[in-house]
Order: structure tokens, then C-alpha cells, then sequence
């Protein structure tokens, strides 16, 4: 399994966490800083997202203004974030807390993802995953446009509609107890 794989370096396996369990764009999850993080109401706040163009590092406002968005996380990645918190030297609440280029992401995880013999994926594909885990539990176009950013619920059906069950035989159901 991926995941497993990752548990050599904590800094990677809580990046790889954070991006699976939020469905956060890998650009806001290297902008997050540790005052994005509500510790307490296990809640990160997604207000900002990191570039690294023509040579500098720049911050920049979520692409959209849906971007902008607080997503709530498990207590188990609560806790896996206070841990990696825990190796770091000095935080500064204001520093990133992933101070890392986008390829250098990349490449640790298409090591680990050729170690685990997983189907090449793409670390983008973890927001995918995310977003297909919330629909196979049920969750609604609405709220997994919330947690991805999506400017609107057309955009989620857009591009996951595949995945939402077809309910016509629960509809004919339901029609049927109403006469």
C-alpha cells in the first residue's frame, strides 16, 4: 500500500495525509502555515496558495474565491500534524510549514508510489481520491464542492459524475409508496 511506503520520512507521510484526507490542491497545502491550523476543532483553514515562479516563491490568494475554505479533518490527522509539528525546530506560526518546492513533493512520491507497486498516479490524483472516497460515502455534490474549492457543484458533477450512484430504481421506489 501507498501509504506505507511513506512512513519513512514523517514530513512526506503527513504532506501525502493532509492532501488525501483534505483534497486540498498541493499549491495551498504548501502555503499552510501553522495559523491555518485550528488544532481544536480539528479544522484547517485554506486561504492562500504557494507558486514558485520564474525563480521566486510567491503566496497568492486560492485561485477562485470558493478557494477559500475551511475543510474539517479527522482527529487521527489532527494528531499526525501535531506529531510532524513536533520534529519541527522553532516553528514560526507564520512560516510555511511545509517549506518545500512542488518537485521535490513530486519526486518522493513517485519513488514511494514505484516502491508500493501501485498504477502510476499523479500527486493530484490524491485530490481525486479524496473527492471519490466522499461520494462513494455518500456525501453530496454540494459538500464535496465545499472541501474541494470548487467555484460551483457544476464543476464537481462535471468531473466526478461518473462516480455518484444512478438512484433511479430508489426514485421508482419511493414514487411507488406515494400512490
Amino acid at each position: 500500500m501507498f501509504i506505507h511506503e511513506c512512513r519513512d520520512n514523517i514530513e512526506y507521510y503527513t504532506i501525502f495525509e493532509i492532501l488525501y484526507y483534505t483534497g486540498m490542491r498541493a499549491g495551498e497545502l504548501l502555503a499552510l502555515t501553522l495559523n491555518d491550523i485550528d488544532f481544536k476543532n480539528n479544522q484547517i483553514s485554506i486561504n492562500k496558495t504557494f507558486y514558485h515562479l520564474t525563480g521566486r516563491d510567491t503566496i497568492q490568494p486560492p485561485k477562485t474565491a470558493k478557494g477559500e475554505r475551511t475543510v474539517n479533518i479527522p482527529d487521527f490527522l489532527t494528531d499526525e500534524i501535531k506529531e510532524y509539528i513536533k520534529h519541527l525546530y522553532k516553528p514560526d506560526p507564520n512560516d510555511r510549514l511545509f517549506p518545500k518546492q512542488l518537485n521535490y513533493i513530486r519526486s518522493a512520491f513517485n519513488i514511494r508510489v514505484k516502491r508500493s507497486g501501485v498504477k502510476k498516479i499523479r500527486i493530484h490524483d490524491l485530490r481525486h481520491s479524496h473527492a471519490s472516497t466522499l461520494i462513494n460515502l455518500g456525501a453530496n455534490p454540494v459538500l464535496v464542492a465545499e472541501r474541494l474549492g470548487h467555484e460551483s457543484p457544476d464543476i464537481t458533477l462535471k468531473t466526478y459524475s461518473h462516480l455518484f450512484p444512478s438512484s433511479q430504481a430508489e426514485i421508482v421506489q419511493k414514487i411507488t409508496k406515494v400512490n
